[in-house]
């Protein structure tokens, strides 16, 4: 019992080391306002949406576009109809995009389809045409002054550059919730604050400007793991790139309402985060100490020794649990409630971490009081769903599979309906 209780107290002392900055990073959003830039010149852009059986959602999405504040005659927007079986090309060819169609069965995912994407809009309208990328899901809802915005920053000089990501079923229930706050907390707490410190900043699934620098450095889209945003956000770090963000510029996404949804999704991610790992960890720890890159340390512990040391925890743990009721040591008890008190812990930790997003982001989160404060309760419960779904993955062969979108509302709706 006793090399069990310093084993856990070394685990805390490490996650205490690994992540005390990132506490620091709440106080640094609270008291500092975010970064913004003056009005930049004008900018060409690309906008480049993978979407796969996507008819319901996607036509909202490019009337967000259609209605934006920045110069229309300098936004194209394309759409990839990647393995559809419904309209989606369709419905986006009658809302102005341009369309391709993608039929591959064998390499499946969103970065082979962006892949195909970049490759035939460059054959088709040249190398030097756009000035910068947009990458959005068909999902996506765009604030009427998102592209403004984000061409104010790409104009201060930054290369790569994700935005605020919000929630279209914020109060749907407790599932869409805990993703929301996740992205919220992403969005001021982590991003906002690395801006304002100047370091790198991480792309976050969906809603990010690529400049055509890098696209060419890139020879197009090269990232097809399974969460390929990390793997480009970990890829643009180690080549020594800063990621920037723009806080004003604010995209709304819809989130999984069901609990198989969620477990389908958040397996992707975890395998997904264990693949980077594996391909890009030997990189991101030799810039921590050979460039002093911070962004390094950053991005390492984004992607892997939480989730290691936690599995680490859970396996010590509840190991000597089996051995103690096996053997009849009389350690069972005290051990079980041991475990029970770390489970608490964790529990209050994760509250805290979502109360100060739930405070700084009040405003922001399109639901009722009360569904605000109820799911704050179930915000640590969701993110602690994460280890078994990470056990899970370390074992189970994952492959990319679409996650179904239903909500169908146009940005003023869902305004107006909150």
């Amino acid at each position: 019992m006793d090399a069990l209780r310093i084993f856990n107290t070394l685990v805390t002392i490490l996650f205490f080391i690994f992540y005390a900055y990132q506490f620091f990073y709440i106080f640094v959003a609270t008291i500092c306002r975010p970064k913004r830039f003056a009005k930049g010149a004008p900018h060409r852009f690309a906008v480049m949406i993978s979407a796969r059986n996507e008819e319901k959602v996607i036509g909202q999405l490019l009337d967000s576009i259609n209605q934006q504040t920045y110069p229309l005659e300098l936004v194209d927007v394309f759409v990839i109809a990647d393995n559809c079986t419904d309209n989606t090309a369709g419905v986006a060819a009658s809302k102005g995009a341009k369309v391709y169609k993608r039929y591959n069965r064998d390499k499946v995912g969103k970065g082979y389809a962006l892949q195909m994407l970049f490759n035939v809009v460059r054959e088709d309208y040249g190398h030097e045409y756009y000035d910068g990328y947009f990458v959005f899901d068909a999902d996506n809802l765009l604030d009427s002054h998102y592209i403004e915005e984000m061409n104010n920053t790409f104009s201060a000089g930054y290369k790569v550059l994700t935005s605020y990501r919000n929630s279209k079923n914020y109060g749907t229930n407790w599932i869409s919730a805990g993703y929301a706050l996740w992205f919220l907390r992403e969005a001021r707490h982590l991003n906002n604050v690395r801006m304002i410190l100047h370091t790198s900043c991480a792309i976050s699934g969906t809603g990010f400007l690529i400049s055509r620098e890098i696209i060419e450095k890139n020879d197009g889209w090269k990232h097809f793991l399974l969460t390929e945003d990390i793997e480009f956000t970990v890829d643009t770090v180690c080549q020594g790139e800063k990621i920037g963000y723009c806080h004003d510029a604010m995209l709304y996404d819809e989130q999984p309402e069901t609990f198989s949804q969620s477990w389908t999704q958040r397996l992707r991610w975890a395998k997904g985060y264990y693949q980077v790992f594996y391909n890009y960890g030997t990189k991101l720890l030799s810039g921590i100490f050979t460039k002093k890159s911070f962004a390094c340390f950053d991005m390492c512990m984004t992607i892997m020794p939480a989730l290691f040391l936690s599995l680490l925890t859970i396996l010590v743990n509840g190991s000597a649990m089996i051995y103690a009721a096996v053997n009849h040591t009389g350690q069972f008890e005290p051990m079980l409630i041991s475990a029970l008190s770390m489970a608490v812990e964790v529990y209050g930790m994760f509250l805290i971490v979502g109360l100060c997003s739930l405070i700084t982001e009040w405003k922001h989160i399109l639901c009722s009081t009360g569904k605000k404060i109820k799911y704050l309760f179930t915000f640590p419960i969701f993110m602690l769903t994460y280890v078994p779904i990470s056990i899970t993955a370390i074992f189970k062969k994952i492959e990319w599979k679409p996650i179904t979108h239903n909500v169908a509302v146009s940005i003023e709706q869902m305004k107006a309906g909150h």
